[in-house]
């Protein structure tokens, strides 16, 4: 398939202006998001929601939880990953962190659940989770995925990885509004897990709105019982329209010109001196010894570059609007300032 990649950057009118390497933090919005006026969709196995921290709230807040469960996560996660403690303290349930070397060994009797992210926000690095999902399911374990770091820019397969839920905030490389998010519930978790918050929504005959049911709801099967009262349909259609641009060009297509534009930035990275980690990612983290980043970051901003600093990486993010163009840019402007 060929793409005209000169349209596709045409829909997101801010590329006039700015060289935007930050996909990591924000993704930019297509003009079609902000003019989108579509039915709602709807998937047994999906419920809409405004965040990825609510998603897991859901999950951490339904399940039966005893004294001495471990949730499992790797060092260096993004936060939402590492604040189950916050909820579950009072019930004895222990938070452990470990390096990716020892994550294998880390899962012992007393894990209940694996929370992980589909890349690392800070890093970059991307686990097996194909091969994290078969060693889980063989233990009875329960899977945790952010993919906020990566779906719209990568594939995922949830049949493949069957996580048991898969969460996603569409702000970053789903191009879709801030508050537009969705998670993915699988089949036999939905069986078991409560939803913590309750509304008129949540009955299975919710839109019998000439006779609202009156009593205690009786939940439906589908992942739609986890909303509870109505959703922000606004920005659901901008989503979709996003996600139509997304089809309309190919995953598979986005996802190679992503992984190729990263490894093009990790060349321009590398010969001004930084050190980059080799992964099959789209965000780039890249030290510069001896240079502060977040200064560095602020200092590329000031030359319309915007890119973002992370825990002592300079990371840069190219989407699939971004182009070789801005790659110079960026070149250019470390040049001037290193």
């Amino acid at each position: 398939m060929s793409v005209n990649w000169e349209r596709v950057r045409a829909e997101f009118p801010a590329l006039e202006n700015w060289t935007f390497l930050n996909t990591a933090t924000f993704g930019q919005l297509p003009r079609r998001g902000t003019e989108a006026v579509a039915a709602h969709f709807e998937a047994d196995d999906i419920a809409f929601i405004s965040n990825a921290s609510t998603a897991l709230g859901i999950l951490l807040g339904g399940l039966d939880w005893r004294e001495g469960d471990r949730i499992l996560t790797l060092e260096h996660e993004f936060p939402n990953n590492l604040y189950a403690p916050a909820l579950l303290d009072r019930l004895g349930v222990r938070m452990v962190e470990c390096a990716w070397e020892r994550f294998y060994e880390s899962v012992d009797e007393r894990t209940r659940l694996v929370c992980l992210s589909s890349v690392n926000y800070n890093t970059g690095f991307a686990a097996p989770l194909n091969e994290i999902g078969i060693f889980l399911r063989e233990r009875g374990v329960l899977l945790y995925v952010d993919g906020t770091q990566s779906l719209g820019a990568l594939q995922f397969d949830t049949r493949r990885v069957q996580p048991d839920m898969f969460a996603v905030h569409a702000y970053k490389w789903m191009i879709s509004p801030n508050g537009a998010g969705f998670m993915y519930v699988r089949p036999e978790l939905r069986a078991r897990l409560r939803p913590n918050v309750l509304g008129w929504r949540s009955h299975r005959d919710w839109r019998n709105v000439d006779n609202l049911h009156h009593g205690v709801p009786e939940l439906p099967d589908s992942a739609e019982k986890y909303e509870g009262g109505s959703v922000t349909f606004a920005v659901i259609y901008a989503l979709e329209a996003a996600l139509d641009l997304i089809l309309e060009i190919g995953a598979g297509v986005i996802e190679q010109r992503v992984l190729d534009l990263a490894a093009r930035t990790r060349e321009v990275l590398c010969v001004r001196g930084a050190r980059v980690d080799l992964c099959g990612s789209p965000v780039v983290a890249a030290r510069f010894e001896g240079r502060d980043v977040s200064q560095l970051a602020r200092a590329l901003t000031s030359k319309r570059v915007l890119v973002a600093a992370r825990r002592g990486n300079l990371r840069v993010s190219p989407h699939f609007y971004n182009d070789e163009r801005d790659l110079q840019a960026l070149a250019d402007a470390l040049d001037e300032l290193l």
